[in-house]
């Protein structure tokens, strides 16, 4: 069985596609559509004006100009969704946080998933994973994945990090019940910097195996040597990985976990779509 045609998650009714028009949203547009395709979710297209006080000197036309530009690029995807049978709600805002714009919007809509491009033009995704991404990661109720602009999803091998947190447990189960549906193979990863930690590091992957051939996955278990970040990029890259799975602490560690953390460079460097899960 293969995911082309059903639902890689359990739970998908309602799905957020924030976008800001340029072209690294493309990927995340492509996913967005094939996720509400598949799993008959209620689809929220969002595009975010960041508001200047700029424009108070200079004049409303060309504020004028990206909100109209802005309403026919979401047009264009409402257009995309109806020719898949999909009716999707467009919603644009001028904000001066578009990050927190979007976090309330899945908020109040009580949304599974936000899907988002990963560099973006004005606000949304800038850089490769700056502070407007990382709060929309580290503060959205619910599950983000985050699409290059050239990836794609064929859930043939799917990478989760095992560091033996309850976070990383999250990012375990939800691999897990994605390879099930999908028949993936599973590629449990614990980086470690020494020989010292290979002895946890091998008992976290190894209870990812274990887990997943419960459940009738084909899983393996590695521990490589090297920084984190750089040993999941180097291995999704290596081996064909199309997803990548990790955890992450939420509101209380936007600081500490995810500013300068593994998860925001794996985002920034993986060629693959990154899904980012919460515990609890």
């Amino acid at each position: 069985m293969d995911c082309t045609n059903i639902c890689p998650v359990g739970k998908l009714e309602k799905l957020i596609l924030a976008t800001d028009g340029s072209r690294f949203s493309e990927g995340a547009i492509r996913e967005a559509i094939n996720f509400a395709r598949k799993c008959s979710s209620k689809l929220y297209a969002v595009t975010v004006l960041e508001t200047n006080p700029e424009y108070e000197t200079i004049g409303s036309n060309v504020f004028e100009k990206e909100e109209a530009e802005a309403m026919a690029h979401l047009e264009s995807i409402k257009d995309r969704a109806a020719k898949e049978g999909l009716d999707c709600e467009i919603i644009l805002h001028e904000a001066p946080d578009p990050s927190q714009t979007i976090v309330d919007e899945a908020t109040d809509r009580k949304v599974d998933m936000i899907v988002v491009g990963r560099r973006g033009r004005k606000g949304l995704l800038k850089a490769l994973m700056g502070q407007v991404a990382a709060k929309v990661v580290a503060q959205a109720p619910c599950k983000v994945l985050v699409v290059p602009k050239a990836a794609g999803i064929e859930y043939r091998n799917i990478l989760v990090a095992a560091d033996g947190s309850v976070h990383s447990n999250a990012a375990v189960t939800e691999a897990i019940a994605i390879a099930k549906q999908c028949e993936s193979h599973i590629i449990a990863l614990s980086a470690i910097r020494d020989e010292s930690e290979r002895g946890d590091a091998t008992v976290y992957t190894g209870k990812v195996v274990e887990m997943a051939q419960k459940e009738g996955v084909s899983a393996e278990a590695v521990t490589p040597i090297g920084r984190s970040f750089n040993a999941i990029v180097e291995t999704a890259g290596g081996r064909g990985v199309d997803l990548i799975v990790m955890g992450t602490y939420g509101k209380t560690g936007v600081k500490k976990l995810l500013m300068g953390s593994s998860t925001e460079k794996v985002i920034g460097n993986a060629g693959c779509a990154v899904l980012v899960v919460k515990a609890g």
